[in-house]
């Protein structure tokens, strides 16, 4: 009978120092830092901050081929990224967002290109991604405030050319000349200076859609927004417009991604 306590005292024991070691790995601590920028101008691409905007995947390949990726996470609405909580490893790192898709495959699976990056991860490791957007959107003027409404020009023009856009994409299968039309455009106005889809208040924020090709006559001319509703007046509001096409990235996940110009910080007299 001692014999058999005995026994059981070890393996207890045994067991007890393989759970203490599991418990003393070291937490993740190498960092990575990423910046998103046109390939033609070199301007951060701006986003949401949410899934709506620019995705960044991690998939370490230090374990071999039949790995899973990370869990997602994104960018920041300036275009910057940053990972503070990863292992040192050798990573493939991967973005989808309101831009030509990275890594682009047929209909088989077969690979056409793939512009994502491969790279060791120790310490704080920094990746730029140069991308080519969908759109543009930019400020025409300084917005005007007229009886609590905001006033608001804009310019939206394509970032990739028709033809290109389809030299790339169709070879990936299903395409249809309807993917570049621009299907909304968007007024967000919110207290938040992170204002965009996630941080919107949707009493003043405004959106005007479009169908077909109803908005190309409409690239590359001054389109003027106005904010709903009537904001109280000794408030500061910051506002950004954004715009997309009926292209959901990446391909198949139902997600429409807009393209964002630099939100504004707006006084309510």
């Amino acid at each position: 009978m001692n014999k058999i306590v005995f026994l059981l005292a070890s393996l207890l024991l045994l067991a007890s120092c393989s759970m203490f070691e599991l418990d003393n790995y070291e937490a993740p601590s190498e960092t990575l830092e990423g910046v998103v920028v046109d390939a033609a101008t070199g301007k951060p691409v701006l986003t949401d901050q949410g899934s709506e905007g620019i995705r960044v995947r991690l998939t370490e390949l230090s374990w071999g081929d039949n790995v899973t990726h990370n869990p997602d996470f994104f960018c920041m609405p300036d275009g910057t990224f940053r990972n503070t909580k990863l292992f040192k490893g050798e990573y493939n790192v991967r973005i989808d967002g309101p831009f030509i898709p990275l890594l682009r495959e047929d209909d088989r699976g077969v690979p056409i290109a793939d512009e994502t990056q491969n790279m060791q991860i120790e310490g704080v490791t920094k990746v730029r991604f140069e991308v080519q957007p969908f759109l543009n959107v930019e400020w025409v003027e300084e917005p005007r405030v007229i009886n609590g409404k905001i006033r608001a020009k804009v310019k939206v023009t394509r970032g990739v050319s028709e033809e290109e856009f389809r030299q790339k994409i169709e070879p990936m299968g299903g395409y249809s000349s309807t993917f570049l039309n621009v299907t909304d455009i968007q007024l967000f106005v919110s207290y938040s200076s992170t204002v965009g889809y996630r941080a919107r208040d949707e009493r003043w924020s405004k959106s005007i859609e479009y169908s077909g090709t109803s908005f190309k006559d409409l690239l590359g001319e001054t389109i003027t927004l106005e904010s709903n509703g009537t904001i109280p007046s000794g408030r500061i509001v910051f506002i950004r417009a954004a715009a997309r096409i009926n292209y959901d990235t990446p391909r198949g996940s139902g997600t429409r991604r807009w393209n964002y110009n630099e939100p504004l910080e707006v006084m309510i007299p």
